[in-house]
């Protein structure tokens, strides 16, 4: 008992690692990584993957938000698995042992419109009787796997038109049912006991809306990937909006434009988020879980290291 109280009271530095990285395009995408195409196979390489786990530990980041997707061979839906998707034994095997590493795996699945080409031909079924079943289906059996998690991450960031600009099948939702289909997930979450935990950038064209919507209890992590902090800056300016509505906060950094954006967000705003509600930071690499990022990735983990502490 004394574990789990520590863990919920201590500062959050945390990790996204993708096992599964089918989340942008279906297509090529010429001014991104080749990465960046999703593939009908798995793009996790066990050795490097153990390797940052210890390199977390070494750091002190103290969770994993595991982008699950179509990495695991769900029970409930292994149709929607890449080849050489994990199992759900090896899944739960690797949840303990991070565990046993003071590691706390969290799941995430992306629902957004713009990130969920890893739900295979459901991804072209949204907000159907079909689409909501499946959905239903997977966060109950996540939530099974990982033994009732703090949190669940299930995205919904960066649905519009731009953002799919190189897919083959193009959904936005929008006005009532974008706040339907949220509202679904939210309930699935926390009917399994669980504190959901999505990207707040809907509120950076509709604040208004979003402030009269959004239940308190979905931990927001706001982001921001530049340098240059000022309020003026729609993206800056999200988080002074979730802190005067008083939602908790796990701002989200990464080092994929520049590794100095992960110690300028912890820097900026640890003064400016209340302690009560700024529950710890995020870093992001948003590159797949394979060696020849390797530079890449012991960057992120090395800035974080370099931060955590400095919130005391």
């Amino acid at each position: 008992m004394t574990t789990v109280k520590k863990a919920e009271t201590e500062m959050i530095w945390a990790y996204l690692l993708h096992l599964s990285y089918n989340l942008y395009s279906d297509r090529e995408v010429p001014e991104r990584w080749p990465d960046y195409q999703a593939q009908p196979y798995l793009r996790v390489e066990t050795d490097f993957y153990n390797e940052i786990l210890q390199k977390l530990v070494d750091a002190g980041v103290n969770m994993v938000v595991l982008d699950l997707g179509d990495a695991v061979k769900y029970e409930s839906h292994p149709e929607i698995a890449v080849k050489k998707a994990w199992t759900v034994e090896r899944l739960k095997r690797e949840l303990e042992k991070m565990r046993k590493m003071g590691l706390e795996p969290i799941p995430k699945l992306n629902f957004s419109t713009a990130h969920d080409l890893w739900l295979g031909e459901y991804s072209r079924c949204v907000s159907t009787k079909i689409y909501y079943d499946v959905c239903r289906d997977l966060i109950a059996e996540i939530i099974d796997i990982f033994n009732k998690p703090r949190f669940f991450h299930i995205g919904m960031d960066e649905e519009d038109l731009p953002h799919q600009k190189y897919q083959s099948y193009v959904v936005v939702r929008q006005y009532d049912l974008w706040w339907h289909d949220l509202y679904f997930l939210i309930e699935q979450v926390q009917q399994g006991g669980v504190r959901p935990w999505m990207w707040s950038d809907y509120c950076w064209e509709h604040p208004d809306e979003f402030f009269k919507k959004m239940p308190k209890s979905v931990l927001q992590s706001n982001w921001y990937y530049g340098t240059e902090f000022d309020i003026d800056i729609n993206y800056v300016r999200g988080y002074y909006m979730l802190e005067r509505h008083g939602f908790d906060q796990i701002p989200c950094a990464t080092n994929f434009f520049n590794p100095e954006n992960f110690r300028k967000t912890v820097e900026y705003l640890t003064p400016r988020i209340h302690p009560e509600r700024l529950k710890g930071f995020m870093q992001s690499v948003w590159l797949p879980t394979l060696s020849i990022h390797r530079y890449k990735h012991m960057q992120a983990i090395e800035t974080v290291k370099d931060s955590v502490g400095t919130t005391l």
